[in-house]
């Protein structure tokens, strides 16, 4: 990578830094979250380890303030970008009571924050696309300038809800910009397999919209694309298809064996293009970041990661009626 390509972009020393920073405390809160529950302390995780450049690189590209977020279960990089924190993360993993997503009632990654609007998620996949689509309607109806982002897996790409909230959105040039995160597999059904064309940015013509395919292991590529695409939405151009390439470093789930359908050869193969690594490389050279920094970094992040740990662990459960809370209407 040249030493400034964060320059050119528009980006400062110090954005790029937080970039970075951000992607690390998703992955240290990825992996707390493996060990939590292979020890048996929480019930389940949906990584996101080896997406992380894909996720913050986008987010920062926007407007965080104002525009409007319906990440799927991966996105803890687009979420921590938005104003969630590791205790945030951690309650949600731990099913808390002040789990800010639904009070400990869905699993963990099922995102959703009014105040930083992040919109909720369910289990069903894909069915963000529609309500980011109804979002970006919503805003060009009010004359409102903000764009809204969805993300998801490619395998989602498949559903019905992809196809019906892309044409809506390329008959109405609505202001949202769609990103397919490709990280090769769909639970354990590889991409060849789930394609007939090539690129799930090749779709985009049939909606009428641009799509472009990015490397996703690097956060200055896809901040470019997410840059692009939410200008031209914002001028009125419509919405645009993102499509970045990684590839997703763990199992499916920590319910899902991936041993029975790829080689470890090919994982490892795969992890020589770590975006921690690679960005963490480019930031040095550009002499932004030291060997002294970087493990003040890390040491910073084990700390908040602790203490979000802690917090949660020992934070109150719902009582058992709170479960019937929000299910029938209450006089």
């Amino acid at each position: 990578m040249s030493t400034n390509r964060h320059e050119a972009l528009g980006l400062s020393d110090n954005q790029v830094l937080d970039m970075f920073k951000t992607m690390l405390l998703a992955r240290k809160i990825d992996e707390r979250m493996w060990l939590l529950n292979r020890s048996g302390k929480i019930p389940f995780v949906i990584s996101c380890q080896g997406q992380e450049a894909a996720q913050v690189g986008a987010a920062f590209a926007l407007d965080r303030e104002k525009d409007y977020v319906a990440p799927y279960y991966r996105d803890m990089g687009v979420v921590l970008s938005f104003g969630m924190t590791a205790q945030d993360l951690m309650l949600s993993g731990f099913a808390k009571k002040q789990d800010p997503n639904s009070g400990g009632r869905q699993m963990p990654g099922h995102f959703g924050q009014k105040k930083n609007r992040i919109l909720t998620g369910s289990s069903p996949v894909t069915t963000q696309v529609p309500h980011a689509v109804g979002v970006a309607l919503a805003a060009k109806m009010d004359n409102n300038n903000i764009v809204s982002l969805v993300t998801l897996g490619e395998g989602s790409s498949n559903q019905g809800d992809f196809h019906e909230g892309l044409n809506f959105a390329g008959v109405h040039k609505l202001p949202v910009i769609t990103m397919v995160e490709n990280n090769k597999y769909a639970i354990s059904v590889p991409i060849e397999r789930q394609l007939a064309c090539e690129k799930v940015s090749d779709r985009a013509q049939g909606y009428g919209m641009p799509g472009v395919t990015v490397d996703g292991n690097d956060p200055l590529a896809v901040y470019e694309a997410v840059k692009t695409a939410r200008e031209r939405a914002i001028k009125g151009d419509g919405p645009t298809l993102i499509e970045t390439i990684s590839y997703r470093l763990t199992a499916h789930s920590s319910d899902d064996d991936d041993r029975q359908y790829r080689e470890s050869e090919e994982v490892e193969e795969a992890r020589k293009k770590d975006s921690i690594i690679t960005f963490a490389a480019y930031l040095k050279e550009a002499g932004i970041v030291t060997a002294e920094l970087e493990k003040e970094i890390q040491d910073d992040i084990s700390e908040v990661v602790n203490e979000a740990t802690d917090y949660a662990e020992n934070a109150a459960y719902a009582e058992p009626e709170e479960a019937l809370k929000f299910v029938y209407e209450e006089a």
